[in-house]
C-alpha cells in the first residue's frame, strides 16, 4: 500500500525550478549593481586639470616712488634682458575645472634693471646732472600672485569640433613690489658771483618695499577653432581704490594641441598687458607704483 505524501516527481520538479531562478537572479544582481557603479567610476564630467610654465617678454613704463623721490622709466624687452637678473622664469599658470565651475592661480616673478639711460629723475638736485654711467640706476623686483574662480556663463556650440564659451572671474591679484634707486651725481654749484665753481660728486639711494593686495572682476572669451585649436581672450579690472587706485589686465592668446592617451600636450603664444597705480605715505614717506608691463607670451601646457 502507498505512503501517503507529494509525489517525488513533484518534488523534484520543484527544487529544479528554484535551483534555476536562484542561477538566473544571481547575474541579475550583479549587473544591477555594476550600473549603479558605473556613474561613479565614468563621470559624464570629470575633473579637468591644467598646468603651463610660460615666458613673458614684457617692456615696462610707468614711474616708482621711493621715500619721496620719483623717477620715469620707459624700456623695450631688449633693453631689459641685457640689463635684468631674471625676465622670463618663474612664469606659471594653473587651472582646474569641474562642470561650469573652476578656478585658477597665476605666478609671475621678475628682477628688472634700469640703466639711466632708460631713466627720467624727476625732481633733480639744483644745479647737478645725473651721471650717464651704464651702472643700473633702478633695480625693480616683482612678485605678482593672481588667484580666483571661474564660472561659465554661456556656451554656443559650432560646428564639429568647434565652440565659443564666455566664462565670469573673480578673485585677487597680490603684489610684492621691492624698488632699489641708486644715483651715481656729478656736477658743478656755480658760485660765479663770489668769483669761482665748485665741483661735486656724490650718490643718492631710496629703496622701498611694497605688498598689497587688489580683488578684481573680469571676463574670458574661449573659441574652439577645432578639437586642436583654440584662442582665448581675457581682461579683467580691480583695485578700485581700496589699495591700489586701480590695476586691469587684457591678453590674447593662441594654442595648438596635441592629443595623447588620457592627456594633451599644448604650446601657445599671445600678448599680454598689466597694469596697476598705487601709492602710500605723504610727503618724503611716499611710496608708489605706477606702471605697465606689456608684450608677447610664449608657454607650454600640459592638460589631463
Amino acid at each position: 500500500m502507498a505512503r501517503a505524501g507529494v509525489p517525488r516527481s513533484i518534488l523534484v520538479g520543484a527544487w529544479s525550478v528554484l535551483i534555476g531562478v536562484s542561477l538566473v537572479g544571481q547575474p541579475a544582481a550583479a549587473e544591477e549593481a555594476r550600473e549603479a557603479a558605473a556613474p561613479a567610476a565614468n563621470d559624464p564630467d570629470p575633473w579637468r586639470f591644467e598646468a603651463a610654465a610660460y615666458g613673458w617678454l614684457m617692456s615696462a613704463a610707468g614711474s616708482t616712488t621711493a621715500k619721496g623721490r620719483t623717477v620715469d622709466f620707459d624700456a623695450s624687452f631688449i633693453q631689459l634682458l641685457q640689463k635684468s637678473d631674471s625676465l622670463i622664469g618663474y612664469m606659471g599658470y594653473f587651472e582646474a575645472d569641474k562642470g561650469r565651475i573652476g578656478f585658477y592661480a597665476d605666478l609671475v616673478f621678475a628682477r628688472l634693471g634700469f640703466t639711466n639711460t632708460m631713466l627720467n629723475d624727476r625732481n633733480p638736485v639744483a644745479g647737478l646732472k645725473v651721471s650717464t654711467t651704464a651702472n643700473a640706476a633702478l633695480t625693480y623686483s616683482m612678485t605678482i600672485v593672481e588667484t580666483g574662480g571661474l564660472y561659465e556663463l554661456h556656451r554656443w556650440s559650432g560646428s564639429e569640433g568647434s565652440s565659443t564659451a564666455l566664462d565670469a572671474l573673480l578673485g585677487f591679484r597680490i603684489w610684492n613690489q621691492a624698488v632699489d634707486v641708486n644715483y651715481d651725481v656729478i656736477g658743478a654749484v656755480d658760485l660765479s658771483r663770489l668769483g669761482f665753481q665748485r665741483g661735486i660728486g656724490f650718490s643718492t639711494t631710496g629703496s622701498g618695499s611694497l605688498t598689497w593686495i587688489d580683488p578684481l572682476v573680469g571676463l574670458r572669451l574661449r573659441h574652439q577653432l577645432t578639437p586642436a585649436q583654440k584662442v582665448t581672450l581675457r581682461g579683467d579690472i580691480g583695485g578700485f581704490g581700496l589699495q591700489s587706485s586701480i590695476t586691469w589686465q587684457a591678453a590674447a592668446l593662441y594654442s595648438y594641441a596635441w592629443q595623447f592617451t588620457g592627456y594633451q600636450l599644448v604650446a601657445g603664444i599671445g600678448y599680454r598687458a598689466l597694469g596697476v597705480n598705487y601709492a602710500t605715505g605723504s610727503g618724503n614717506a611716499v611710496s608708489a607704483i605706477d606702471m605697465v608691463l606689456h608684450g608677447p607670451i610664449v608657454g607650454a601646457a600640459i592638460r589631463f
